[in-house]
């Protein structure tokens, strides 16, 4: 017999734009943890606990059937009052969470009873309006003044915070409720008198303030959810985007709950009136704007929706820095990292207004605009960017190489800066083979891969624009990286890529999973190509859940570390993608079985932000990570990642043209996609395995619109050479 494992942690978390609420499974918010209800990087609730007669209710189930909502089942212990005694188990309690834009809470309580039920019930509400970077570091400190207002004849609490000119609130009220609020002693209090088989019912609206504007809450119950705006943008958003069917019922879920992770992750960019949204990185601590997460998401929904990149250029544009400033690691053309709105951020107590510290999210905008250009097709999205393009040109130049040598360098030049500025932003991340730290400015592997696939991107962009002149010196510039890059990373007798070289332009020859995103970029000549696929899938780095970030033979390695041997998704499907460039199909299906599989053992099919690098066997199963964010962006992306290796997935909207080279494993012989979109072009089709090949049939669409074309003819293109 097969038991079923699942893998998660004891949180209920509903959430929705800026707004998260993340609670005990028995929707609990206790003092003294990082629970609470977040709103624009504040914590407005730090305590919320339901009594009856100030006994706590006991747990039977719970979960988030959305998003963005969720319920609770809990009943009673026995409860005494002047009246009798409530027997234990006789009163059944449901209780609703569901946010959009403000936060509607249900209660339901039912006397199961054969005699009447008497008792009080009683809500305890703490606002602490602690900035969420301090919540996270477990050192939350007042500077303001917290004040709480009830209004008996209105029927509604508010507590506000304002420190000078910063200001958070909430405001709470009810409705349909049977009996009036009442608030004494720090507590919401109903007085309940159930007959036998009455139900008792209340709604709590809690509307949201950021200074003097206010956002209110839902008035629709959680139970006509369904009938809600949410709902109604959720099923919008399904019906406008990619749809697959595979033979594989495990890749049908996870494909789907990474679809849903998407839309709940989806900001609204603020002050414009533009509809589109950019991607938050990940709950719980990232529902922020950062610049390198929302252009490799851009990159990995480029297949099911190339709209999120059209935000992110956009968003991403407004904010890219003009003058230099150490304390923030800005210099002029440099895309941001991350964007807070705290009061930490509002007096500049920390960086994030935004922060910079990032090496590659400036090439990354650049590849992400390409990319959009060849799904959408649409030559205003290159007019709107280029002048934001020229800048990114000019920092990569200017700043990224910063000392002349021909490679991208960082260090930070903030007292509070980050030590490392690649994807893997650990202070510890970048190790030499000791298992000590590298002495800085660090040149990452996969920076210079970025940029070389930029600098060969935007001379396509170029060309198309008729500015030959300029392709041909990007080519240029591009082509010389190629030879100076593999003169200086390959190190021929460990038979790899350098991790990185460090501040004395020494090889760390740390084995890591970054040089496999040199195979993303294409950086990499065919014959270093094949022994670097070898490489990552050795038994050190390979872990059967996927590929390691660090090699089990290193010092310095733990499975359960964050970036230091654990197995990252994201990581996993660029360098899929990496490999299909060259042909290695074999390796692409063995990682997408991997990291597939690993996402059926957690909760809901929803894939994680990282997970343990620990050996697969026979009877073991993945281990979550202590903290991973629950969704996250990168993670459900991967899956998208996975999808566009195993397809071969070549855009070329501008010549109204697809291009694929597909490739099915034998673990899912078929799949169909449906409503994909191609510039102004909407194609369904099928593949199918038969053999070692894999066949492909236009269902809906102009079928000579869709052509095989190996990937190492796309990467020829982007050369120029065909």
């Amino acid at each position: 017999m097969t038991v079923e494992i699942k893998v998660g942690t004891p949180t209920l978390t509903v959430h929705q734009g800026y707004t998260f609420a993340a609670s005990e499974p028995d929707g609990q918010m206790h003092h003294g943890g990082d629970r609470g209800l977040y709103f624009l990087d504040t914590r407005l609730i730090s305590t919320w606990e339901i009594f009856a007669n100030d006994k706590p209710w006991t747990l039977l189930n719970s979960g988030a059937f959305a998003a963005s909502a969720g319920k609770v089942y809990l009943t009673n212990p026995e409860l005494r009052s002047g009246t009798g005694t409530v027997p234990a188990h006789s009163l059944g309690f449901v209780f609703g969470r569901h946010i959009h834009g403000g936060m509607h809470e249900d209660i339901d309580i039912t006397n199961h009873g054969n005699a009447p039920a008497r008792f009080d019930l009683s809500l305890t509400l703490n606002g602490d309006f602690a900035d969420l970077f301090e919540v996270k570091a477990n050192k939350i400190a007042l500077r303001g003044e917290i004040r709480t207002d009830w209004r008996e004849a209105t029927q509604d609490l508010t507590t506000r915070y304002r420190n000078k000119e910063f200001s958070r609130a909430f405001r709470i009220s009810t409705q349909k409720n049977n009996g009036p609020m009442m608030f004494a002693n720090g507590k919401i209090i109903f007085v309940l008198n159930l007959r036998a088989g009455e139900t008792w019912h209340a709604c709590l609206l809690y509307d949201f303030a950021d200074g003097d504007q206010w956002i209110v809450a839902p008035t629709l119950c959680v139970s006509d959810y369904e009938h809600s705006d949410a709902a109604k943008l959720m099923k919008h958003w399904r019906e406008s985007i990619v749809k697959i069917e595979t033979s594989d019922v495990g890749f049908n879920r996870i494909f789907s709950q990474a679809l849903d992770d998407m839309a709940a992750l989806r900001l609204p960019l603020r002050d414009t009136d533009d509809k589109k949204f950019v991607p938050a990185a990940g709950l719980p601590w990232f529902v922020a704007l950062f610049g390198r997460d929302s252009l490799v998401i851009s990159l990995q929904t480029s297949v099911v929706h190339p709209e999120f990149a059209l935000g992110a250029l956009r968003v991403l544009a407004k904010w890219q820095a003009t003058v230099r400033d150490d304390y923030r690691d800005a210099e002029p053309g440099k895309i941001h990292h991350e964007l807070r709105q705290g009061e930490l951020a509002h007096f500049k107590l920390i960086p994030h207004t935004p922060y910079y510290g990032t090496a590659d999210a400036t090439p990354l905008y650049l590849i992400t605009l390409h990319s959009a250009w060849m799904a959408t097709g649409d030559r205003d999205v290159l007019s709107a960017h280029m002048d934001t393009a020229e800048k990114c040109l000019e920092w990569i130049d200017k700043y990224g190489d910063r000392d002349g040598d021909g490679f991208q360098e960082y260090q930070t030049r903030s007292p509070v800066g980050y030590e490392n500025q690649g994807w893997k932003d650990s202070g510890e991340a970048v190790l030499y083979p000791d298992g000590s730290c590298v002495k800085g400015p660090k040149a990452l592997c996969e920076l210079q891969g970025y940029v070389y696939d930029a600098w060969l991107r935007m001379a396509q962009i170029y060309e198309a624009l008729g500015k030959n002149d300029r392709a041909g010196e990007l080519r240029a510039k591009a082509a010389h990286l190629f030879k100076q890059f593999n003169d200086a990373f390959w190190n021929e007798d460990v038979g790899y890529y350098a991790f990185a070289l460090d501040g004395d332009k020494k090889q760390v020859l740390s084995i890591a999973s970054n040089p496999g995103q040199c195979l993303w970029s294409g950086i990499v000549p065919p014959d270093r190509a094949r022994r670097v696929a070898d490489r990552l899938m050795q038994a050190d780095m390979w872990s059967g859940w996927g590929i390691r970030t660090l090699s089990a033979n290193h010092v310095a390695f733990n499975p359960y570390h964050y970036q230091i041997g654990a197995v990252w998704p994201h990581d996993n499907g660029f360098i899929a993608q990496g490999m299909k460039r060259y042909g290695f199909c074999d390796e692409v299906q063995k990682i997408a079985r991997a990291i597939t599989g690993a996402a059926t053992f957690f909760e809901r099919d929803q894939m994680p932000e990282l997970y343990a690098g620990t050996t697969r066997e026979s009877n073991s199963f993945p281990v979550q990570y202590l903290g991973a964010n629950v969704p996250q962006g990168w993670a459900a992306g991967s899956i998208f990642s996975l999808l566009q290796a195993m397809v071969g997935f070549q855009p070329d909207a501008p010549n109204q043209m697809l291009y694929i080279d597909p490739a099915l494993p034998d673990w899912m012989p078929q799949l169909t996609i449906r409503d994909l979109k191609l510039g102004s072009q909407s194609f369904d089709i099928k593949f199918e395995r038969c053999g070692e090949d894999t066949m492909f049939d236009v269902v809906h669409g102009r079928k000579d619109r869709i052509a095989i074309r190996p990937m190492q003819e796309w990467a020829k293109l982007l050369h120029g050479s065909l």
